[in-house]
């Protein structure tokens, strides 16, 4: 199974890490906001970290938080954070500066989202899904 590193803890980050861990992967999550490590126990039995989890507070910017949230170890790096240059910095610095072999980022412009795919990263964008849903949606009235 795969060291896992997520970045951002809101509703997508911590139904990631929980799925993924669910799978059987190890997870660490980092998030500057304390309280959104009880997102992660949510539906869980047990604590995150009695499950396994590892939970860093910090923000992603910070090259100490994500070095303490397992970064260099780490097989996969997913960027999810509510902001699109932030996701964009950090997944870069998984990228380039510690070699991650699996970088996802979340990011919600599609023009953007496009450019940094072509640039090597795998972007997920929200608005453009959206947008295909309606497309799909309206091309059966």
């Amino acid at each position: 199974m795969s060291f896992i590193v997520i970045v951002g803890a809101g509703r997508v980050g911590s139904a990631v890490a929980r799925r993924m861990q669910a799978r059987g992967h190890e997870i660490s999550v980092l998030d500057e906001d304390p309280l959104s490590h009880e997102r992660l126990e949510v539906g869980m039995e047990t604590s995150w970290e009695d499950a396994g989890g590892r939970f860093t507070v910090g923000h992603g910017l910070e090259m100490d938080a994500l070095l303490e949230a397992g970064i260099a170890d780490a097989d996969v790096f997913i960027a999810s954070t509510d902001g699109d240059n932030t996701n964009l910095v950090i997944a870069q610095v998984a990228l380039r500066e510690f070699r991650v072999p699996h970088v996802v980022v979340r990011v919600m412009d599609p023009a953007r989202a496009d450019w940094y795919e072509r640039q090597g990263l795998r972007t997920i964008c929200p608005t453009q899904y959206a947008v295909e849903m309606f497309e799909q949606a309206l091309a059966e009235v």
